[in-house]
């Protein structure tokens, strides 16, 4: 017996390094050598945009992007998620190790005569004190998949959470730049009504001394009520933007009901980066971090058949006792009271009526559900970014459109005010000219919003910062 167990061992041992199930291959994808043609930095270019947001050269906004990392309830959950990820890997980390535990009994028994050898009944103590060591000989690799797929799901919840902060981030910047487009509006129409209530305090004095009609007057007044019927839905807009913003940096309920202050950053005074940096498609695979989070699933998922194939083969277990036994406690410790013992044991289903072939298709079934969202989500970010692409180069066209638009209507503008005090045009032309003008200052608000949002929607498409390696 004593010259089979070293032969047990050693054989064991060889097996051990057997793990049953498919080792993960990354997918075949089909992917574009090049992206279209477009406005893009070189590699050289990349050193300052890690920290993307920074490019607009704002304070506020990276002050706001600052506190958004540290306190959004979002990026706090995806915390917790890793911190329970990293738990669940140290534990399938330890199921590889023995165990190691103490055991202590103190037992008296009384033997009746009826079951003693000499007819007579003892009563009798039994004090011992053991170490005990199990270890589970990881013959078909269970224990290897299950921390490869611990492994896994811990890089899924730190990419998860890569993932999160880049979308709280791109919102953060997103929603700042809705608040300073709101902002500005506001003010134009702030601006245009004192404008107007000017013209129909003119028009008043015209029409008191006979020189307009009241036709001319009610259409004055008519257009200044227009103009100050927009500014409560405009306010509106505002102190709206202000809590999304505030609830996306992790503001606190009192701070959400204060009086919010961002700053006085001006729509204009924004910068707008020169171009994005270059990134190849194939890179996109390792930029994205939702990208890399669904690969890292699938890397479990696959990890996950090689445990249930493994689970219908037997176990083998060592078991080991080296401890101290005596019918006194004062005999404890003595050379006659060591006692120890060895042990092998082998435990595996015979008839389990299907379980455990259903737990290798339900594994393979969800492997193939996590290649599919692997998939999905490549197929996802790759659309993402062309449109980004589209929208990147469509909303400098457009804003570059309004601003023409704008001098033109501004030169119309002077033209009729010079036209009506000569009495050669009626009030209607130049209230129509206001009308223009008005328009085309809200509609290029909005058309530097969304170029300033495109940008940072690309940014977040191509994967975010970009770290420089050299």
């Amino acid at each position: 017996m004593r010259k089979a167990l070293p032969v047990l061992l050693l054989s064991t041992a060889l097996l051990a390094g057997c793990a049953v199930g498919p080792d993960y291959r990354a997918p075949a994808l089909d992917l574009p050598e090049q992206w279209p043609e477009h406005v893009l930095l070189s590699a050289e270019a990349r050193a300052d945009w890690q920290q993307w947001w920074r490019q607009f050269e704002d304070p506020h906004l990276d002050a706001l992007v600052a506190r958004a990392v540290d306190d959004n309830l979002e990026l706090r959950l995806q915390l917790a998620r890793i911190q329970e990820a990293r738990a669940r890997l140290g534990l399938a980390r330890a199921e590889q190790l023995p165990s190691v535990s103490a055991q202590a009994e103190a037992a008296r028994e009384r033997t009746p005569g009826a079951a003693s050898p000499l007819g007579q009944s003892s009563t009798d103590n039994l004090f011992s004190l053991a170490g005990v060591l199990d270890y589970e000989l990881d013959l078909w690799g269970r224990l290897a998949r299950e921390r490869e797929a611990s492994e896994a799901l811990l890089e899924q919840s730190l990419f998860a959470h890569d993932a999160v902060r880049l979308n709280v981030i791109a919102d953060v910047v997103a929603t700042y730049f809705d608040l300073r487009s709101a902002q500005r509006q506001l003010r134009i129409t702030e601006a245009t009504a004192a404008s107007r209530e000017e013209t129909f305090r003119l028009e008043q004095l015209r029409f008191d001394v006979g020189e307009s009609d009241e036709l001319a007057l009610r259409q004055a007044q008519s257009e200044l009520e227009s103009t100050l019927a927009q500014l409560p839905s405009q306010r509106e807009r505002v102190r709206v933007l202000e809590g999304a913003l505030g609830l996306l940096v992790g503001m606190t309920p009192a701070e959400l009901m204060a009086e919010l202050d961002y700053g006085d950053t001006d729509l204009e005074a924004i910068a707008l980066p020169d171009g994005v940096p270059a990134v190849l498609p194939s890179e996109l695979l390792a930029r994205r971090p939702d990208i890399r989070s669904a690969e890292a699933g699938l890397i479990a998922a696959n990890a996950g058949i090689g445990v249930a194939e493994a689970s219908r083969l037997p176990r083998f277990n060592l078991g080991g006792l080296l401890g101290s036994a005596a019918g006194d406690a004062g005999d404890l410790f003595t050379s006659a009271a060591g006692t120890w013992g060895l042990s092998a044991t082998v435990m595996g289903p015979l008839f389990d009526f299907g379980r455990s072939a259903s737990r290798i298709e339900t594994a393979e079934a969800l492997a193939e559900q996590a290649e599919v969202q692997y998939r999905a989500t490549v197929a996802q970010a790759f659309n993402e970014v062309r449109n980004a692409l589209v929208t990147y180069e469509a909303s400098g066209e457009r804003v570059e459109a309004i601003r023409r638009q704008v001098t033109a209507f501004e030169r119309t503008l002077e033209l009729a005010e010079v036209r009506y005090r000569e009495g050669f045009v009626g009030f209607i032309e130049l209230l129509d000219a206001q009308r223009a003008l008005l328009a085309a200052e809200l509609a290029l608000s909005e058309a530097m919003r969304d170029r300033l949002t495109a940008t940072a929607t690309l940014f977040k498409a191509l994967g975010g910062g970009w770290q420089v390696e050299g």
